[in-house]
């Protein structure tokens, strides 16, 4: 039986969480995830090597991995302040089979091997590159790190060099795929990123395989400040010229308790609201469940991974012609 191939886009915590959650069922999964970042240890590793950002691919490869939990460990071991300045250990692994290899995209796939991880993970570009933001005010900030420190409103981002080539294995990947699977995270930094790299936005566009948006649970401060989920997926539009979002798994409009409400709030956060009449109107399907979310002990909302991860996964078999599976509503 032909293995459904879902395609995961974009980077930080929210696409390790999201591929953790899909690795244990029978699909064919690839991960392309943004090098645009360029803070922590992983700021420090591109700017002295010039090499791709590895943090968030660190983060995917542990995700996908299936070996030793000690090994696990060691890999996203992170040295204590003084202690080889901070940086994790696949950072620096990363950093080291790229110069034993000469290239980054091969040392992701060597340490893939060596992790044992199931399913691909592809760097959008091969290169070096720095996300800059064009602000409404006509303001331009440079470097992803500094983007959400301005607290202006986003009119666009991009890249530079703005000519960069993205890895032939992705843009293979999204036009082999079933489905298309973008975000949840950063929408800017870390979704949009990867459109901005020239080849890998028109491929998403050009596939045939339906695409599907995982809206965040809160607004971003310095990024989507008041933005509802449509907002969220216009932004993607404009970025592309064209609309391209076929469905979006967002979370009902909870009734927060007070104490969550204070606790994002002094963040300048705010719950991404759900209006399905607008959603609609653009011709996208929207997906919802009841308990699509959880609050952690700290009062942090959080995606319920096991469930957001089952509604991917019955969603791209409702769309697939390869299994008959024809569940009576898509309201999980």
């Amino acid at each position: 039986m032909k293995k459904l191939k879902i395609v995961l886009i974009g980077g930080g915590t929210g696409l390790s969480v999201l591929a953790r959650g899909l690795k244990d069922y029978p699909i064919d999964i690839t991960a392309i995830v943004t090098v645009a970042d360029d803070g922590g240890s992983t700021g420090k590793i591109r700017s002295e090597m010039d090499i791709p950002a590895p943090g968030d691919i660190r983060n995917v490869i542990a995700a996908l991995s299936d070996t030793e939990p000690t090994l696990k460990e060691l890999f996203q071991y992170r040295f204590k302040e003084n202690q080889v300045e901070g940086h994790s250990v696949g950072n620096l692994l990363i950093a080291a089979l790229t110069n034993i290899m000469d290239d980054f995209g091969h040392a992701v796939k060597e340490l893939s091997k060596i992790l044992n991880i199931k399913g691909r993970v592809i760097p959008s570009t091969n290169s070096s590159i720095r996300l800059n933001a064009e602000m409404e005010d006509g303001e331009i900030v440079y470097g992803e790190s500094n983007i959400p420190k301005r607290q202006k409103t986003i009119k666009r981002v991009f890249i530079e060099p703005a000519d960069v080539q993205p890895m032939e294995e992705a843009v293979e990947a999204l036009e082999d795929a079933d489905l298309i699977v973008l975000g949840p995270g950063s929408l800017y930094t870390s979704v949009i990123s990867n459109l901005c790299v020239p080849g890998i936005g028109e491929a998403i566009v050009d596939s045939a395989a339906p695409k599907v948006y995982v809206s965040n649970v809160m607004t971003q401060h310095g990024e989507t400040d008041h933005f509802d989920v449509m907002d969220h997926i216009q932004a993607m539009h404009n970025h592309m010229k064209t609309n391209f979002i076929d469905y979006v798994i967002c979370c009902e409009n909870h009734q927060y308790s007070k104490d969550i409400l204070e606790n994002y709030h002094k963040e300048q956060a705010e719950p991404v609201t759900y209006h399905k009449e607008s959603i609609e109107a653009a011709g996208i399907e929207p997906i919802t469940a009841q308990d699509l979310v959880h609050v952690s002990s700290k009062n942090r909302v959080r995606h319920n991974t096991t469930r957001l991860a089952r509604m991917i996964y019955e969603l791209a078999l409702d769309l697939t012609s390869t299994i008959q599976f024809n569940p009576k509503n898509r309201k999980f």
